[in-house]
Protein backbone atom coordinates (compact mmCIF):
# COMPACT_ATOMS: atom_id res chain seq x y z
CA UNK A 1 0.00 0.00 0.00
CA UNK A 2 2.93 2.17 1.18
CA UNK A 3 4.77 1.77 -2.00
CA UNK A 4 1.54 2.02 -4.01
CA UNK A 5 1.35 6.18 -2.69
CA UNK A 6 4.93 6.41 -3.31
CA UNK A 7 4.66 5.44 -7.34
CA UNK A 8 2.05 7.51 -7.13
CA UNK A 9 3.94 10.51 -6.18
CA UNK A 10 6.67 9.68 -8.77
CA UNK A 11 4.28 9.56 -11.32
CA UNK A 12 2.69 12.65 -10.41
CA UNK A 13 6.21 14.26 -10.40
CA UNK A 14 6.92 12.82 -13.51
CA UNK A 15 4.42 14.48 -15.31
CA UNK A 16 1.96 11.68 -15.05
CA UNK A 17 -0.58 13.18 -12.99
CA UNK A 18 -3.49 11.98 -14.10
CA UNK A 19 -2.20 8.33 -12.95
CA UNK A 20 -0.57 9.26 -9.64
CA UNK A 21 -3.13 11.17 -8.21
CA UNK A 22 -5.77 8.01 -8.01
CA UNK A 23 -2.84 5.87 -6.26
CA UNK A 24 -2.52 8.82 -3.81
CA UNK A 25 -6.07 8.96 -3.37
CA UNK A 26 -5.93 5.21 -2.53
CA UNK A 27 -2.96 5.21 -0.69
CA UNK A 28 -4.24 7.61 1.57
CA UNK A 29 -7.89 6.47 2.22
CA UNK A 30 -5.80 3.06 2.75
CA UNK A 31 -3.73 4.79 5.74
CA UNK A 32 -7.08 6.07 7.52
CA UNK A 33 -9.28 2.80 6.85
CA UNK A 34 -6.22 1.32 8.93
CA UNK A 35 -5.18 3.39 11.16
CA UNK A 36 -1.59 4.02 10.28
CA UNK A 37 -1.78 7.97 11.09
CA UNK A 38 1.69 8.39 11.39
CA UNK A 39 2.05 7.76 7.29
CA UNK A 40 -0.54 10.17 6.83
CA UNK A 41 1.28 13.40 6.96
CA UNK A 42 3.82 12.32 4.18
CA UNK A 43 0.65 11.49 1.68
CA UNK A 44 -1.02 13.94 2.64
CA UNK A 45 1.89 16.46 1.69
CA UNK A 46 2.51 14.09 -1.89
CA UNK A 47 -1.33 14.63 -2.43
CA UNK A 48 -1.19 18.03 -1.88
CA UNK A 49 1.35 18.58 -4.12
CA UNK A 50 0.06 16.15 -7.20
CA UNK A 51 -3.07 18.59 -6.86
CA UNK A 52 -0.76 21.91 -7.07
CA UNK A 53 0.66 19.90 -10.26
CA UNK A 54 -3.31 19.47 -11.29
CA UNK A 55 -3.98 23.18 -10.76
CA UNK A 56 -6.53 21.88 -8.18
CA UNK A 57 -5.59 24.35 -5.44
CA UNK A 58 -8.54 24.34 -3.31
CA UNK A 59 -8.10 20.49 -3.23
CA UNK A 60 -3.82 20.98 -2.46
CA UNK A 61 -4.62 24.09 0.29
CA UNK A 62 -6.95 21.66 2.14
CA UNK A 63 -4.69 18.75 1.98
CA UNK A 64 -1.71 20.93 3.01
CA UNK A 65 -3.87 22.77 6.08
CA UNK A 66 -4.63 18.15 7.18
CA UNK A 67 -0.91 17.83 6.60
CA UNK A 68 0.37 20.72 9.11
CA UNK A 69 -2.38 19.72 11.37
CA UNK A 70 -1.52 16.14 11.88
CA UNK A 71 2.23 16.76 11.74
CA UNK A 72 1.90 18.82 14.57
CA UNK A 73 -0.50 17.34 16.44
CA UNK A 74 1.91 14.05 16.58
CA UNK A 75 5.07 16.10 16.65
CA UNK A 76 6.28 14.82 13.12
CA UNK A 77 8.05 18.00 12.66
CA UNK A 78 10.21 17.30 9.56
CA UNK A 79 6.43 16.73 7.52
CA UNK A 80 5.50 20.14 9.25
CA UNK A 81 8.31 21.66 7.35
CA UNK A 82 7.16 20.30 4.10
CA UNK A 83 3.66 20.68 5.11
CA UNK A 84 4.54 24.51 5.55
CA UNK A 85 6.34 24.61 1.96
CA UNK A 86 3.15 23.27 0.33
CA UNK A 87 1.09 26.07 1.72
CA UNK A 88 3.98 28.36 0.35
CA UNK A 89 3.57 26.19 -3.12
CA UNK A 90 -0.06 26.62 -2.74
CA UNK A 91 -0.69 30.84 -1.73
CA UNK A 92 1.89 31.50 -4.14
CA UNK A 93 -0.39 30.17 -6.96
CA UNK A 94 -3.69 32.12 -5.63
CA UNK A 95 -4.76 35.64 -6.19
CA UNK A 96 -3.50 37.42 -3.87
CA UNK A 97 -0.78 35.61 -3.10
CA UNK A 98 -1.00 35.98 0.85
CA UNK A 99 1.15 34.65 2.88
CA UNK A 100 2.95 32.63 0.64
CA UNK A 101 6.37 33.93 1.63
CA UNK A 102 5.61 33.22 5.54
CA UNK A 103 4.77 29.97 4.56
CA UNK A 104 8.17 29.33 2.78
CA UNK A 105 10.11 30.95 5.40
CA UNK A 106 8.56 28.97 8.65
CA UNK A 107 9.19 26.01 6.39
CA UNK A 108 13.00 27.39 5.65
CA UNK A 109 13.64 28.03 9.40
CA UNK A 110 12.35 24.69 10.36
CA UNK A 111 14.47 22.80 7.43
CA UNK A 112 17.47 24.25 8.39
CA UNK A 113 16.63 23.60 12.30
CA UNK A 114 16.19 19.89 11.14
CA UNK A 115 19.08 19.69 9.01
CA UNK A 116 16.55 18.60 5.35
CA UNK A 117 19.26 20.52 2.75
CA UNK A 118 16.63 19.55 -0.19
CA UNK A 119 14.19 21.30 1.47
CA UNK A 120 16.00 24.41 2.38
CA UNK A 121 17.25 24.17 -1.08
CA UNK A 122 12.79 24.16 -2.51
CA UNK A 123 11.94 26.64 0.06
CA UNK A 124 14.83 29.14 -1.53
CA UNK A 125 13.55 28.10 -4.89
CA UNK A 126 10.24 28.45 -4.52
CA UNK A 127 11.06 32.24 -2.23
CA UNK A 128 12.59 33.22 -5.48
CA UNK A 129 10.10 32.30 -7.93
CA UNK A 130 7.62 33.94 -5.23
CA UNK A 131 9.83 37.09 -5.60
CA UNK A 132 10.05 37.60 -8.76
CA UNK A 133 6.07 37.21 -9.24
CA UNK A 134 5.50 40.01 -6.52
CA UNK A 135 8.02 42.47 -8.46
CA UNK A 136 11.17 42.04 -5.54
CA UNK A 137 14.05 41.27 -8.20
CA UNK A 138 16.78 41.68 -5.93
CA UNK A 139 15.13 39.20 -3.26
CA UNK A 140 14.30 36.70 -6.00
CA UNK A 141 17.81 36.68 -7.27
CA UNK A 142 19.12 35.78 -3.97
CA UNK A 143 16.91 33.12 -3.08
CA UNK A 144 17.53 31.66 -6.73
CA UNK A 145 21.18 31.92 -6.40
CA UNK A 146 21.04 30.21 -3.13
CA UNK A 147 18.48 27.29 -4.16
CA UNK A 148 21.07 26.62 -7.54
CA UNK A 149 23.90 26.29 -4.99
CA UNK A 150 22.75 23.82 -2.95
CA UNK A 151 21.06 22.10 -5.75
CA UNK A 152 24.50 21.88 -7.65
CA UNK A 153 26.52 20.83 -4.26
CA UNK A 154 23.59 18.00 -3.60
CA UNK A 155 24.14 16.83 -7.41
CA UNK A 156 20.23 17.33 -7.84
CA UNK A 157 20.52 17.87 -11.40
CA UNK A 158 16.23 17.80 -11.91
CA UNK A 159 16.42 20.57 -9.29
CA UNK A 160 19.04 22.20 -10.72
CA UNK A 161 18.07 22.91 -14.22
CA UNK A 162 14.52 24.09 -12.63
CA UNK A 163 16.69 26.88 -10.49
CA UNK A 164 18.83 27.67 -13.35
CA UNK A 165 16.15 28.34 -15.65
CA UNK A 166 14.57 30.77 -13.16
CA UNK A 167 17.88 33.00 -12.82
Amino acid sequence: MLHTGSLGYVYARSGRIAEGIPLLEHTLSATETMGFGNYQPPFLVYLGEAYVLADRLEDALAFAGRALTFARERGQRPYEAWALRLLGEVTARRDPPEHADGHYRDALVLAEELGMRPLVAHCHLGLGKFYRSTGKREQAQEHLATATTLYREMDMRFWLEQAEAEL
